[in-house]
């Protein structure tokens, strides 16, 4: 993908911080499977499966690690 949207992990709330970690986990999932039709196929499968959506809440935990890091939260 050719679009530049992510400039910066710098965010002004850990609330803000963690809707960056929730759309660096969606686009993730873009990059890996970049057509609509075969995601949008395979959602009902893992929509309702707790183990896919524990092991999504996994990488979004992920991902606020890493912003929270860039953002220091843990030093306020």
């Amino acid at each position: 993908m050719a679009d530049q949207w992510l400039t910066t992990l710098v965010t002004n709330t850990p609330q803000e911080g963690f809707e960056l970690a929730i759309t660096l986990s969606r686009r993730g999932v873009k990059y890996t499977q970049p057509d609509p039709a075969v995601l949008h196929k395979l959602r009902p499968e893992y929509a309702n499966d707790a183990d896919s959506l524990t092991a999504a809440s996994q990488v979004i935990a992920i991902n606020f690690q890493t912003v929270a890091a860039a953002n220091g939260y843990w030093r306020k």
